[in-house]
């Protein structure tokens, strides 16, 4: 079966559960038949969670009464063992068999839980690393969650369990990297796992990370001929008018991701409190609260964007690579074949299209003029009200002019 969630909408829930229960004669026997499901579909034990805590699921069951439904038993990190209700437990996206769990939720009618990462609010703890999750003999593939001045915090590529590195050159990566290290020693400390070894490799593989794309909301039709472009007299300028003579598109909001860090106050931003540390003077802790935003999120486009902004001033290269990220992750929900506008007026788009004004002004200054040139073309596509400047960035490229510092005024709010 597809464990994709592009297929897990309401409609192919139906179709699913219909496999499932259709020799069922009763919702004991739907029980048993969704029983049978779990059981040839998901490969236990597995990380999952309930309420928020990191548990291993290590079988499921039915006693026969309806009222209860499915059981799962899980073991928690201390050892202990719990029953509780199959319902109640949230595979992670990347689980083997999360749709046949989603399927049961929506036949007992309730909402969908799709993953356990939020857009609003702390996510669940990670699953730490296990020795017997890491082969010291060979490379190991870690995703970059954050990265702190001694070390990094990643994550085992096709998992969710969490490791400490450090290394020499895990300052070499940036979150959303994925980096291959060769093992030296694996060791725990105070209850958490650490890993030290030598990185052999560094590259960014958005569909490798085993993210949940965030959604698009649909805002209506866009019409070239409702907007302004010139006084009467004057000639449209040659960036617009492909995009006036394509006619009407969709416009779209993208999900922005802002994990909460500080749960007592749910109001709070942590992207302003980065940007008001480093403005302070306190880079480094401002750097940390956005590595923090990442590690909970690497969704969150919006800490990839103020990273690279923290550095681009003194080493584009490592903020182009930032900005790189947060582009990619973004793309996961475009899809190569993306036509329609990501309006800076709908602010939840304003994380995507930062992290793309940045890739190209630092693809500007490192003389990748064809590549710069790429990407404020895309970015007049996408906004062509262009509140970022990007025709004044676009023609200086064209005319082959060298980067200087602040081609433009900055984008307005």
């Amino acid at each position: 079966m597809n464990n994709h969630h592009d297929n897990s909408g309401p409609a192919s829930l139906d179709e699913l559960i219909e496999k499932i229960t259709f020799r069922a004669a009763n919702e004991d026997g739907s029980f048993r038949a969704f029983l049978s499901a779990f059981i040839a579909e998901i490969e236990v034990p597995c990380d999952a969670f309930v309420i928020g805590e990191p548990v291993s699921v290590i079988a499921f069951g039915y006693d026969g009464n309806v009222r209860r439904g499915l059981t799962a038993a899980c073991r928690r990190e201390d050892g202990s063992e719990h029953s509780v209700a199959a319902c109640d437990v949230v595979m992670a996206a990347r689980e083997q068999g999360v749709h046949i769990l989603e399927a049961y939720r929506h036949w007992l009618g309730l909402p969908p839980i799709v993953t356990v990462q939020s857009t609003r609010g702390r996510p669940p703890r990670r699953h730490k690393a296990k020795s017997e999750d890491l082969d010291l003999a060979s490379s190991i593939n870690l995703v970059v969650l954050s990265r702190k001045t001694i070390a990094s915090r990643c994550r085992v590529l096709g998992s969710n369990r969490a490791i400490t590195l450090r290394s020499s050159g895990h300052d070499l990566a940036v979150p959303g990297e994925i980096i291959v290290v060769r093992p030296k020693k694996q060791w725990n400390y105070a209850g958490h796992p650490y890993l030290s070894g030598d990185i052999e490799s560094v590259k960014f593989d958005a569909n490798a990370l085993g993210l949940v794309p965030l959604s698009l909301k649909e805002f209506g039709e866009w019409n070239p001929s409702d907007h302004y472009w010139v006084e009467k007299d004057e000639l449209i300028e040659k960036w617009a008018e492909p995009i006036i003579s394509h006619g009407p598109r969709l416009s779209y909001e993208m999900e922005q991701v802002l994990p909460v860090q500080s749960p007592a106050n749910y109001d709070s931003d942590p992207i302003i409190e980065a940007l008001e540390l480093r403005d302070a003077g306190e880079r480094s802790k401002g750097t940390d609260l956005l590595m923090d935003l990442c590690q909970s999120d690497l969704r969150c486009l919006d800490a990839h964007a103020h990273l690279g902004n923290f550095v681009a001033d003194f080493n584009p290269k490592e903020a182009l690579r930032h900005y790189a990220v947060g582009v990619g992750i973004g793309e996961l929900s475009l899809g190569h074949d993306f036509s329609g506008l990501l309006p800076w007026g709908l602010i939840d788009n304003r994380p995507f299209l930062r992290c793309l004004h940045g890739l190209g002004l630092c693809a500007w200054r490192l003389d990748r003029f064809e590549e710069a040139q790429k990407i404020f073309t895309r970015l007049l596509w996408l906004n062509p009200t262009d509140n970022q400047g990007n025709r004044f960035n676009l023609d200086a490229v064209e005319k082959g002019q060298k980067w200087e510092p602040d081609p433009v005024p900055p984008a307005s709010d």
